[in-house]
């Protein structure tokens, strides 16, 4: 009712002594400005005053600020990381090379951000979060469940390529492993986990990896059933939903290579100990090995 008062009302209203009908005045005379300032569109006049320009122009400026603050946000958070695989051969050598990947791409130089894990991907997938190295007790044996032997790692998207050149790179160029005259079988067929697989956003960087260094291997699509082959001068591209990582045993983080002679310094050797107190990976509690020494998987 008070937006349909004269003129002459409103200064009656306002010198009124009535403290609510003056403080109503003052209240529907300050949401008239607040309209003109948020609706200028609505009461268009060629002489704007100067206040309600300058309030325009605060709210655009606002709004432009706001627009930055949203883009910036939406940048990091394309760049949340993600949890990717690789596998070939023995997980001993491979873990090494991501590692030190780690370390010179990323800076990760603090041994707690380095996210390289030895573990098992690639086969059947249950509700049992379990999967273990070969062990006299046959329990949750990865080669019986069809994974194969593969590093996970934590990274930016925008690295994958990098990250996929120095896998690709671990092939000679024939398209052998370095263990190819060694391990064999499914449980060290060649894998690369992504979000998606083949249909994911990250595929045309493996692609453009692959070519990059020299297009050594052909890119197949995994099955996610653990009946993927071991082939030479292949991998499997496998969907990291339908194909999740499992972390192996503590004895096998941050091993020694699979070569004779190729040993790592103590303080790599121990970043096993020293990640799992920290928490930053769990102890799947499974049989240690073979014939339960927990060493070289015996």
């Amino acid at each position: 009712w008070m937006m349909k008062r004269k003129r002459s009302s409103w200064r009656d209203c306002l010198a009124s002594r009535d403290m609510l009908a003056r403080g109503s005045c003052i209240v529907a005379l300050w949401a008239l400005g607040v309209c003109n300032a948020y609706t200028p569109q609505l009461r268009v006049r060629a002489n704007r005053t100067p206040a309600i320009a300058s309030r325009r122009d605060l709210f655009a400026r606002t709004a432009g600020a706001f627009s930055l603050a949203i883009a910036g946000q939406s940048q990091a958070l394309e760049e949340n990381e993600v949890e990717v695989y690789f596998g070939c051969g023995c997980f001993w050598h491979v873990q090494h090379e991501f590692v030190e990947a780690e370390r010179s791409m990323l800076g990760r130089s603090d041994d707690m951000k380095i996210t390289a894990r030895a573990g098992y991907a690639g086969g059947l997938s249950d509700s049992n979060p379990k999967v273990c190295y070969h062990n006299a007790f046959q329990v949750r044996d990865y080669g019986s469940l069809g994974h194969a032997e593969v590093v996970r790692l934590r990274i930016p998207p925008s690295k994958f390529q990098a990250f996929a050149e120095v896998y690709f790179n671990l092939f000679d160029e024939r398209g052998d492993r370095p263990d190819q005259a060694g391990d064999r079988g499914p449980e060290y067929r060649n894998v690369i986990g992504i979000p998606g697989g083949g249909a994911g956003p990250l595929y045309a960087q493996l692609e453009q990896a692959c070519l990059a260094t020299g297009d050594r291997l052909d890119l197949s699509r995994g099955r996610s059933d653990g009946k993927d082959g071991d082939s030479r001068a292949n991998v499997w591209v496998m969907d990291t939903s339908k194909s999740p990582f499992f972390v192996a045993e503590p004895y096998h983080q941050f091993h020694d290579g699979f070569k004779l002679g190729e040993d790592y310094p103590a303080s790599y050797n121990d970043m096993s100990k020293k990640l799992l107190s920290a928490g930053l990976f769990e102890d799947s509690k499974c049989p240690a090995g073979m014939i339960g020494l927990g060493i070289g998987g015996l």
